[in-house]
């Protein structure tokens, strides 16, 4: 579940393994590039965190990073158009 915290939302991912969850990393660059707006995010082993904010409207919450935040759950949980996990 994605939390609000400081301006930010921010949302943690658990995968079997790396190449799991480097799989997910690449399909959500490809969402975060189509809809132009990329992620701030890191990856530990099968652990990937996600923090979005909009740097171009003060560092705040925008539609875009609701948008990209709604894509990246459908990229989890296999049902975002482009794959399927």
């Amino acid at each position: 579940m994605w939390q609000e915290e400081n301006n930010v939302l921010k949302r943690s991912f658990e995968f079997t393994n790396f190449i799991e969850a480097f799989a997910f990393m690449t399909k959500v660059a490809m969402v975060a590039e189509k809809l132009n707006h990329h992620p701030q995010w890191s990856n530990l082993y099968n652990k990937v965190e996600i923090a979005l904010c909009t740097h171009d409207e003060g560092n705040t919450i925008t539609e875009k990073d609701r948008k990209l935040a709604n894509e990246i759950d459908k990229v989890f949980n296999g049902k975002n158009s482009l794959f399927k996990r």
